[in-house]
C-alpha cells in the first residue's frame, strides 16, 4: 500500500493512518479493561497492586544487577538498599494486593488532606492579588473531604477509585476506536 495522499510517507500521521488498527486495538483493550473494572472494581484494584508489585520486583532485580555490575548511577550501597526495598515492596504487593492497594490509598488520602489545606492557605494569602480565590478554597475543601473519606473507609475509596479508572478507560477506549476509524478513512 502506498503513501496517503494527504500525509507524506514518512510523516507521523502517515504512519498512524497506515497502522490505524494498532490504535483500534488499544481502544478495544481499553474498553475491555474499563468494562471489567466497572464490573469488578475490587478485583481491578487488587490486580493493579499485583502489577505494581511485579514492576517493583523487576526494577529491584535490575537495580541489584546494576549495583553488582558497577553500572548503577549511585553508590553500590544505595543501589542495593533501593533494590532490596523494591523487591520487598513488590513481594508484599503480590502476596497481599488488597492491603497494598489500601495502604497506597491511605497515602493518597494523606496527600489529599495536606494538598487541600495547602490550597486553602494559599487562597487566603493571595486573595488580594487574584480573583476567584473561592475556587481554590472550594477545591481545597473538596480535597480534604475526599482525603478524610478515603482514610475513614479505604475499601470504599478503592472501589470509587477503581470505578473512576474504569469509566475513564471506557471513555478513552471509545475515543481511540473513533480515532482509529478516522485514521483508517485517511489512508
Amino acid at each position: 500500500m502506498g503513501a496517503s495522499p494527504i500525509f507524506p510517507a514518512g510523516s507521523l500521521f502517515g504512519t498512524l493512518a497506515r497502522n490505524w488498527w494498532v490504535v483500534l486495538l488499544f481502544g478495544l483493550l481499553a474498553i475491555v479493561f474499563g468494562v471489567l473494572t466497572l464490573i469488578s472494581p475490587v478485583r481491578t484494584a487488587a490486580m493493579l497492586a499485583v502489577w505494581l508489585g511485579v514492576m517493583a520486583i523487576v526494577e529491584g532485580v535490575v537495580a541489584l544487577v546494576a549495583a553488582f555490575s558497577g553500572s548503577a548511577p549511585v553508590s553500590r550501597g544505595w543501589a542495593v538498599f533501593y533494590a532490596l526495598v523494591s523487591i520487598a515492596f513488590g513481594v508484599l504487593a503480590v502476596i497481599n494486593p488488597l492491603v497494598t492497594a489500601s495502604v497506597l490509598l491511605l497515602f493518597l488520602a494523606a496527600w489529599l488532606v495536606v494538598g487541600g489545606i495547602y490550597r486553602i492557605i494559599f487562597a487566603i494569602r493571595v486573595r488580594k492579588q487574584i480573583r476567584g480565590e473561592w475556587m481554590l478554597v472550594l477545591s481545597g475543601l473538596l480535597a480534604v473531604v475526599l482525603g478524610v473519606m478515603f482514610a475513614l473507609n479505604p475499601l470504599s475509596g478503592l472501589i470509587v477509585t477503581s470505578l473512576w479508572i474504569g469509566a475513564l478507560a471506557l471513555v478513552y477506549g471509545v475515543l481511540q476506536v473513533v480515532a482509529a476509524f478516522r485514521l483508517r478513512a485517511l489512508r
